[in-house]
């Protein structure tokens, strides 16, 4: 009698692949499963067979992120395991900063077996790497990017910077630099990119032009803001006002200009986004996101999968709020 494996092998697809498409489940296009029913009619292969190779349940859930200990992914993390330890589930992080702890998650079928589902951080996945994912046949929810073909939670971060800089604009500030960015990013990350977009589309629409020399790096972390905010400092004409893309980046910039005897806001002022735990103190004005409700919201997700599996993925955009402080002033018309 013919096993799932010469449906495979004659569909010319994977095993996994072969049991959504019998299954009538999700993320089998309708080409993929019409060659799957096809060759399983032809070696007359049923359903039937299938019944006594469903894996049993590792009672797990799988989280995958290029970073575990930063703060977003901390407290996403912190989010889902909130949600999953009440039901009884137990959280396995892994981390995939390294090359060969990526290949051995996506080439090596590491995970399979050892989880019922799987939650991804802001991770980028090429085509290969998603599809392995999916030939996991589990439940899968995004968190920071997303993919119609599984469950996703994100914000809008063009929507987000555009506030931040708009905000920044109506106190006018024309003089607007920008702290982003990663400058060796292997993961191809969109945050960076994408409020960037919103920060450069809002100055052209307020007819500012950039200055390209008000641009420098920060690569999200506090010390190379600061170390970047002194070099910004240094050039000519320097900012009234800087959009930093992370709190912690804006904190670094905070701590270097006052390093070189300037204030804040008196002499520029600093936007940040985050909202993280120690913006209040600092009393920054920033973008805050519902990062540890992105956690629990994507954790929900996945749980209402393994009950109704064959449920449609859903993808939510949460909003961002504008949370203004002291770190930004009005100018005055002389000044601007």
């Amino acid at each position: 009698m013919a096993g799932i494996k010469d449906v495979a092998r004659r569909a010319g697809v994977s095993t996994a692949t072969v049991s959504r498409a019998l299954r009538a489940m999700q993320h089998v296009n309708p080409e993929t499963r019409a060659k799957i029913e096809a060759a399983a009619a032809e070696l007359n292969y049923t359903l039937n067979t299938l019944k006594n190779h469903e894996p049993k349940r590792a009672n797990s859930v799988g989280i995958i992120a290029p970073y575990i200990s930063r703060w977003y992914f901390a407290k996403v993390i912190q989010g889902a395991e909130q949600v999953l330890q009440e039901a009884g589930l137990d959280l396995l992080v892994y981390n995939i900063n390294k090359s060969e702890d990526r290949n051995r998650i996506f080439k090596d079928e590491y995970l399979r077996g050892r989880i019922d589902a799987l939650i991804s951080i802001a991770v980028p996945l090429d085509e290969v790497e998603f599809q392995s994912i999916l030939d996991l046949n589990i439940p899968t929810a995004l968190v920071g990017t997303s993919d119609k073909r599984v469950s996703s939670v994100r914000i809008d971060d063009v929507a987000g910077a555009r506030v931040a800089t708009q905000h920044l604009v109506n106190q006018g500030h024309k003089r607007i630099g920008l702290i982003g960015g990663m400058s060796n990013d292997p993961y191809k990350f969109p945050v960076p990119r994408d409020r960037r977009t919103g920060f450069l589309q809002v100055l052209e629409e307020s007819g500012i032009e950039f200055d390209p020399m008000h641009e420098v790096i920060g690569d999200f972390q506090a010390a190379t803001a600061a170390q970047a905010m002194g070099e910004l400092l240094a050039r000519r004409n320097r900012p009234t006002a800087i959009f930093c893309e992370s709190d912690e980046m804006a904190i670094g910039a905070i701590q270097a200009i006052k390093k070189h005897g300037l204030k804040v806001p008196d002499d520029i002022s600093i936007v940040g986004f985050d909202n993280h735990e120690m913006a209040e103190y600092f009393d920054l004005t920033t973008i805050e996101q519902p990062v540890q409700l992105m956690g629990e919201m994507a954790a929900w997700s996945i749980m209402e999968r393994l009950r109704k599996p064959n449920a449609e993925p859903h993808s939510l955009v949460l909003p961002t709020t504008l949370v203004v402080r002291n770190s930004t002033r009005r100018l005055s018309p002389n000044e601007a």
